[in-house]
């Protein structure tokens, strides 16, 4: 017996690429519901557009969100996408033939990101393999915000080479705001877990990161955009141990007053 799907999206201020989206899932989706912490934009009128359900919630953490938007669907067979991801041409076709015969607790998908209008097939960045379509019952998101992964508890997995499309920046600014948003997260997390920052481990893990993407990934082989995704991230790296000094200096310098 086929299964019934929902599909669920978190969202905030995403107008520039819900649409694109929910088009991918239209065919795939019987309920799509959007989850949404009071975007500023047009996002929430797209989605409805869509036939969406779109419930507005406080966001407390990217893997608190998406724990709860799961929660909001009314089956509980899941397909669960951010706003700037969409199913590629084939795996719409790969999920319609796994609703008619659901076997698995979950399935995971590869994901092809594009970074300012390239595809990129190297690095760390593909496959990037992802957890997506799975039974609720059988785990929930985990994870290191704001890196949330869905962790199945009870029961298998099935990989299904299809990808997932990631229209991840239009632009090298958008990433490094994104960079300096995220490593602020980050550290704030390693902060909470009690983690240390020395001088040489902030730099050798920067350069490790470079290293590993770049070269012994092969990010080379996408070009001047392998080498900025290397570059950013390493940045990244630096950014958020740096970040997590601040932090407990100011925890340090508390202390002693």
């Amino acid at each position: 017996m086929e299964i019934k799907l929902s599909v669920v999206i978190i969202t905030f201020n995403e107008e520039k690429n819900i649409g694109r989206c929910l088009k991918s899932v239209k065919d795939v989706a019987d309920e799509i519901v959007v989850v949404d912490s009071y975007s500023e934009d047009n996002t929430v009128n797209i989605a409805e557009s869509y036939g969406a359900k779109v419930i507005t919630h406080k966001f407390e953490g990217h893997i608190e969100q998406k724990n709860h938007a799961n929660t909001e669907a009314s089956y509980p067979n899941i397909l669960s996408l951010d706003a700037d991801e969409a199913l590629s041409g084939d795996l719409q076709k790969q999920i319609i033939q796994i609703k008619k015969g659901w076997q698995h607790d979950a399935y995971s998908f590869n994901r092809m990101t594009n970074y300012c209008g390239r595809w990129i097939k190297h690095g760390s960045w593909y496959p990037d393999i992802k957890i997506r379509l799975f039974d609720r019952r059988c785990g929930a998101w985990k994870g290191v915000n704001p890196h949330d992964k869905y962790v199945v508890e009870t029961g298998n997995v099935k990989h299904i080479k299809a990808d997932i499309l990631h229209y991840s920046y239009y632009t090298v600014s958008d990433h490094i705001k994104q960079i300096d948003y995220f490593s602020g997260i980050k550290a704030n997390e390693l902060y909470k877990r009690n983690k240390k920052s020395g001088f040489f481990k902030r730099y050798a893990a920067a350069s490790f990161k470079f290293f590993s993407m770049y070269f012994l990934k092969a990010g080379f082989l996408d070009g001047y955009e392998g080498y900025i995704i290397a570059r950013l991230s390493a940045t990244s790296t630096l950014l958020k141990y740096y970040k997590l000094s601040v932090l407990l200096k100011s925890e340090k310098n508390t202390q002693t007053q």
